[in-house]
C-alpha cells in the first residue's frame, strides 16, 4: 500500500468486523487489528433484532446468520416462585423488515460467520495477535497507530487517514483520544451462565424474567443446543462460589427439571458486572469510537451488540463519502450528534426495566404480584413491549427538524416488499432513495440520476405507500443506513437536500 491506509480500525469484535466490511462494500480499503488471532471463544451476547438484521444483510450473512439463530417467542414475567405474572407473545413470524423481531443466537458462532465473509473480502486486511500501544497525529496529516506484534515482538506503525476505536469497553483507543466513560448510575452483579446439551429441556421458548429482588434470574434458549441463564448476585457471593455442580444444578433447575445435571455441559459461568455508561466524547479529529468502546448498555432489552452494528451503519457511509470527497470531513460529527442520544435513551430504558424487574424488595414484589398481570392488558401496552423498533435519531446536518409528531424524520425505512418480488434494501443498495408515491416527472428523475438517489416509487396501497400516508407525507428522502432524512410532497425540494453521492462512489455492497 502507498500512502496512508484510508482506515484502520481497532478490534475485529462484530462492531469491528462489520465497519470493515461496510466500508469494503464502499470501495474503502482498512486495516482491521485485533489483539487475537482468532474468534474469542466465549458466549457473549446473544439476542439481535430485525432492524440489526438488515445490517447482516448489508455484510452479505443474513441466510447464515438465519440458519445459526432461533427466533424468540417473546417474554415472560415471573414471580419468584415462578408463577407467570404477565406473558408478552410476538410470536416468530417476520415483522416489517422481513426478520423476526428477536432473534437468539451464539456470538462465537456469528462472529465466525462474519470472519468468514471477511476473509473473501480483498479491500480489508486482517492482522491479529497485535497490541495498538498508542495513537497519535502532527498537525492536520495522517494519524499514526503504533502496534506491537506479540507473536515477535516487533513494533511498527501503520499511517491512516481515519481510525475507529472498536475495541470494547476496556478499550486502548479511547483514552488515547482523551475520552472518558460517564457513568448512568447502574451496576448490578450477575453469575451467567451458558449451557450446550442435546437434553430436551421443555420450557417455553421465549425469554424468561424472574422478577425477584433476592435471586433474580433470566433464562433464554439460545440455539438447538444452547441455553442461557442469569442470575442476580447477592451482595459476599462470587461466581466461585456458585460454580460448585450442586449449586448450579439448584439454580438452574426450575427449568431443567429432571434432566440430570451430568446432562448438561457448562461452558461458561462467570461474574458480570452490568453497567450503564456513555463515553463523554465519540471523536477526536479523525479519531472516532464505536460499540463497547462508546457505550455499555445493561442486557434487559438486548441492545447491547446491536448498538454497535448500528453504529457502524451510520457512520461507515458517511466515512466513505468524505474519503470520495461526496461530503465534507464536518458531517462525520453527525455520526455522535444522531448514535449518543439514540443509545443513551436505550441505556436509560434497559436500567428502568432492569430496576421494575429485580429491585423494590418485598414492597416491589407486592406491586409486581398486582401491576405486572394487568399490564398485557393495557391498550397498546402489549403491542409496545414487543415492538422491536428503535427511537428515531436526532436531528443533525443529514437529518431534518421534525414537522410533527407523525413525522418519518429519524425513522427506518421499513425493507417492505416493493412489489417486483424484491424488498427496499435488495432494490436500493447503498444509495440515497426517493420512495414516492407519484412517478417522478423527466426533470427530477435526471435529477434524481445526478445526485446518485434511487428513485423507488411505490402505490399508496402498498405497505411503503401506507408507510408514507400515515405520516401524511407523498415522499421520503432515505439515507444509505435506511433512516428518513427529510420527507414532505415537493420531490424537487426532497432531492435538493440530498447530497450529491454517485452510485460509483458508493457501489453495492457485496452478497
Amino acid at each position: 500500500m502507498s500512502g496512508p491506509v484510508p482506515v484502520v480500525i481497532v478490534g475485529a469484535g462484530p462492531t469491528g468486523v462489520t465497519a470493515a466490511l461496510l466500508l469494503a462494500g464502499h470501495g474503502v480499503r482498512s486495516v482491521l487489528l485485533d489483539r487475537w488471532a482468532d474468534v474469542y471463544p466465549r458466549p457473549r451476547a446473544v439476542h439481535l433484532d430485525d432492524e440489526v438484521h438488515r445490517i447482516l444483510h448489508r455484510v452479505g450473512v443474513h441466510e447464515q446468520f438465519a440458519a445459526i439463530s432461533r427466533p424468540a417467542e417473546g417474554l415472560r414475567l415471573l414471580a419468584p416462585d415462578h408463577r407467570v405474572l404477565a406473558e408478552f407473545n410476538r410470536g416468530t413470524t417476520p415483522g416489517v423488515h422481513g426478520y423476526p423481531q428477536a432473534n437468539m443466537f451464539d456470538q462465537p458462532e456469528l462472529e465466525r460467520l462474519l470472519r468468514h465473509r471477511l476473509a473473501a473480502e480483498p479491500l480489508v486486511t486482517f492482522r491479529g495477535d497485535v497490541d495498538v500501544t498508542g495513537v497519535d497525529r502532527d498537525g492536520d496529516g495522517p494519524v499514526r497507530v503504533h502496534l506491537l506484534d506479540r507473536a515477535s515482538g516487533e513494533r511498527e506503525a501503520l499511517s491512516a487517514r481515519y481510525v475507529l476505536g472498536c475495541d470494547g469497553a476496556n478499550s486502548t483507543v479511547r483514552p488515547l483520544i482523551g475520552s472518558t466513560m460517564r457513568d448512568l448510575g447502574f451496576a448490578q452483579r450477575w453469575l451467567v451462565v451458558d449451557v450446550d446439551t442435546d437434553a430436551d429441556i421443555d420450557a417455553w421458548e421465549g425469554v424468561h424474567q424472574v422478577c425477584d429482588p433476592q435471586r433474580a434470574a433470566t433464562y433464554m434458549r439460545v440455539g438447538r443446543r444452547r441455553y442461557r441463564w442469569e442470575f442476580r448476585l447477592l451482595p459476599g457471593e462470587t461466581a466461585a462460589g456458585l460454580s460448585a455442580p450442586e449449586t448450579l444444578h439448584r439454580l438452574v433447575r426450575p427449568w431443567t427439571g429432571d434432566v440430570p445435571f451430568t446432562a448438561l455441559t457448562v461452558t461458561r459461568c462467570a461474574e458480570y458486572t452490568f453497567r450503564a455508561q456513555v463515553a463523554d466524547r465519540w471523536r477526536d479529529g479523525p479519531v472516532l469510537l464505536l460499540g463497547d468502546a462508546a457505550h455499555l448498555t445493561p442486557p434487559f432489552i438486548g441492545q447491547g451488540m446491536g448498538a454497535g452494528l448500528r453504529d457502524a451503519v451510520n457512520l461507515t457511509w458517511k466515512l466513505a463519502a468524505v474519503l470520495a470527497g461526496s461530503l465534507p470531513d464536518r458531517v462525520l460529527d453527525s455520526y455522535e450528534a444522531e448514535r449518543r442520544p439514540h443509545v443513551t435513551s436505550l441505556i436509560r430504558l434497559a436500567t428502568v426495566i432492569g430496576r421494575a424487574m429485580t429491585e423494590g424488595g418485598e414492597v416491589g414484589n407486592l406491586l409486581r404480584r398486582v401491576v405486572a398481570p394487568r399490564l398485557a392488558y393495557l391498550p397498546g401496552f402489549r403491542a409496545k413491549v414487543l415492538d422491536s423498533a428503535t427511537p428515531p435519531l436526532r436531528r443533525s446536518a443529514l437529518r431534518d427538524r421534525r414537522s410533527s409528531p407523525r413525522s418519518l424524520h429519524g425513522r427506518l425505512c421499513p425493507n417492505a416488499p416493493t412489489g417486483d418480488g424484491g424488498r427496499f434494501d435488495d432494490v436500493v443498495g447503498p444509495c440515497f432513495a426517493l420512495v414516492t408515491v407519484r412517478p417522478l416527472a423527466a426533470e427530477a428523475a435526471e435529477t434524481a440520476r445526478r445526485r446518485g438517489v434511487v428513485p423507488v416509487p411505490v402505490d399508496p396501497a402498498s405497505p411503503l405507500g401506507r408507510w408514507l400516508g400515515r405520516a401524511g407525507v407523498g415522499a421520503a428522502l432515505v439515507r444509505p443506513d435506511r433512516t428518513v432524512m427529510t420527507s414532505g410532497d415537493d420531490v424537487s425540494v426532497l432531492l435538493d437536500r440530498a447530497p450529491s453521492l454517485r452510485c460509483a462512489d458508493l457501489p453495492p455492497v457485496a452478497s
